[in-house]
């Protein structure tokens, strides 16, 4: 009986090694392809976490990372005792939050729209020109904004003139700057959500429509209640993952639309932004490095909630 179950034992570990030498040939092309992804993750984004202990330094780079003296919290300390923290909290995160919920609403009803259309030719071409400016970098789209919103010879202000109006001295006015923050930021970003929710439109059954035309169920219904439904998931993972970089600004945007001006620091001042300029101003690479270090804990945990949140109410979006 005993060489019978050893015999049976043997038998499942050859099993299963023969079951892992197949998987590992058969993926041996999928590892391939995925080197270079954990290579790059590897070198930027895991290595530098050795440099997290400058947070808790008072860094000297004559002394280098192990030279230079611990100081413990002070560097958290001068951030959250600054005088403009609680200016650059509302602004990072009322900011980012308006970004996320315009963003994910009208990438899902144009997506939806676009599934509507019948035109492949129509299609193709508006889904080149609503992805072309993702790839357009923030410095050429700024220049494109300034071309438009100078106070001499812009487009805006000369349209504001012809019609009777007082020209606008916006790069000295802050009220107007959200809208146009938000506007820059739909007109870059909106169109890599239309495609990635566009692409999953494509994979649903058409069975589904048919039963639902012969039901006598109306367009707007079918977009709601079949095509929005089918997308669901994925909207939810997005939106997750967007709330995780919440207290993260694209620095790009909030630095080179704005010309940096001081006089819209009330509004667009963010986080990052304030971190750079003190970081040119005073060299202070362990201040820098601990608001680095609180944006991404806070990220961290508000993605965990999220995700726990999402699981509850729809296990299906959730990240894991």
């Amino acid at each position: 009986m005993k060489e019978k179950t050893i015999v049976s034992k043997t038998a499942a570990v050859k099993k299963r090694s023969n079951y892992s030498r197949t998987l590992r040939k058969d993926n041996r092309q999928l590892f391939s392809m995925c080197m270079p992804g954990i290579i790059l993750l590897c070198l930027f984004a895991y290595l530098p976490m050795f440099g997290l202990i400058l947070a808790f330094k008072n860094y000297k780079f004559s002394l280098g990372f192990f030279g230079s003296e611990w100081v413990g919290l002070k560097n958290f300390e001068f951030f959250f005792k600054s005088g403009v923290f609680g200016r650059l909290i509302r602004n990072t995160l009322g900011l980012n939050l308006l970004f996320l919920f315009c963003n994910t609403f009208i990438t899902v009803i144009l997506a939806l729209l676009l599934y509507e259309v019948t035109n492949r030719h129509a299609i193709k071409i508006f889904q080149t020109v609503i992805f072309l400016p993702f790839v357009v970098s923030w410095v050429a789209a700024s220049y494109a904004l300034y071309a438009n919103i100078a106070d001499v010879n812009g487009i805006v202000n000369s349209i504001l003139v012809f019609f009777g109006k007082d020209p606008v001295s916006w790069y000295t006015t802050p009220k107007w700057w959200p809208y146009i923050l938000l506007i820059c930021y739909l007109w870059k970003n909106m169109g890599y959500g239309i495609i990635i929710y566009y692409g999953n439109l494509l994979s649903i059954d058409k069975c589904y429509f048919e039963a639902a035309e012969l039901d006598g169920a109306s367009r707007w219904q079918i977009m709601w209640k079949i095509s929005f439904q089918f997308i669901k998931p994925v909207v939810t993972m997005f939106f997750v993952l967007s709330l995780g970089r919440i207290f993260s600004a694209d620095f790009g945007m909030f630095y080179y639309l704005t010309k940096n001006s001081s006089l819209l620091y009330s509004v667009t001042d963010v986080i990052d932004t304030y971190v750079y300029r003190a970081l040119r101003v005073t060299g202070d690479v362990g201040m820098s490095t601990a608001i680095g270090l609180c944006q991404s804990v806070v990220g961290f945990i508000v993605l965990v909630l999220a995700n726990k949140i999402t699981k509850k109410i729809n296990g299906e979006g959730a990240l894991f």
